[in-house]
């Protein structure tokens, strides 16, 4: 007789635990219940409702147009399709900057409606005071530093963050502030590799990189380009695993054929 074993949920402390005996951490995002059923199944350890959602689902340019409501959406499908895997959702641009009580109803919200693990907000020094708030109230927070997306119109560029020295002393200073302020990971992204391994091997927990290096505790991909069904996006710093964007184009065109010849449905699949 088989045992249907309860499969043990991720957690913070555990994630913890993975740094300090140095085991990596895999994260993907996800945004559909479909996509985060496979993830799961594939023993992903963390998935991220990203708000990239704003650009790999809903077309937009960059990520400041997505809703709370929208991520809300988004995160929903997401915690059904996952058992394994933590879940944390990106806090959109609007919902927590400049004003700490904003952001804790933002987060209370998520978590309330969504079923979510924890939140994600980007920012060093200038975001601690609405991390400490949130955690407060018992709610997990990710930090997110170097390129800091919802901040695209103040860079002006999707380019390497903190190249300069003045500008790496003030990420290693955010990072040890949000350590502080009581995150429990922090998403190093698009910074210098030397840079990423100092900040992970400074603090106490864990890091997650995207085009940061193979240093940090972990790493995180936007799962539509690491699957290939986004075309023509291929930074330095991703790995594509698979091209479905040609394998669905394929099936569809086969699909379009069969169907104007007449082939699609056959004898079998009528009834």
């Amino acid at each position: 007789m088989s045992v249907n074993k309860e499969v043990k949920r991720i957690t913070t402390h555990i994630l913890q635990e993975m740094k300090h005996r140095g085991e990596k951490i895999a994260m993907l995002t996800a945004y559909d219940y479909s996509m985060a059923t496979i993830l799961d199944d594939a023993g992903l350890d963390v998935l991220l409702v990203g708000d990239s959602a704003s650009n790999v689902m809903a077309g937009h340019e960059t990520t400041l147009p997505i809703t709370l409501d929208q991520m809300i959406y988004h995160a929903q499908g997401v915690v059904r399709g996952a058992r394994r895997a933590f879940v944390v959702v990106d806090l959109p641009f609007g919902s927590y900057q400049g004003n700490s009580k904003e952001a804790l109803n933002s987060a209370i919200r998520i978590m309330k409606e969504s079923g979510a693990h924890g939140v994600k907000l980007e920012g060093g020094t200038e975001v601690a005071e609405s991390i400490s708030r949130i955690i407060t109230a018992g709610i997990p927070v990710m930090g997110h530093l170097g390129l800091t997306p919802q901040s695209i119109y103040k860079f002006g560029t999707y380019t390497v963050r903190a190249k300069g020295e003045e500008e790496a002393e003030k990420l290693k200073t955010d990072a040890l502030a949000l350590q502080e302020a009581g995150c429990f990971g922090i998403v190093l992204e698009k910074i210098p590799a030397r840079l990423a391994k100092e900040v992970s091997e400074s603090l106490n927990i864990p890091t997650i990189g995207i085009g940061a290096g193979p240093d940090c505790d972990g790493q995180v991909l936007v799962v539509n380009d690491m699957i290939g069904l986004t075309k023509g996006f291929r930074p330095r710093f991703l790995r594509q695993y698979v091209n479905l964007y040609d394998g669905i184009l394929g099936a569809a065109q086969s699909y379009i054929k069969d169907v104007k010849a007449k082939d699609f449905p056959n004898e079998k699949e009528q009834y």
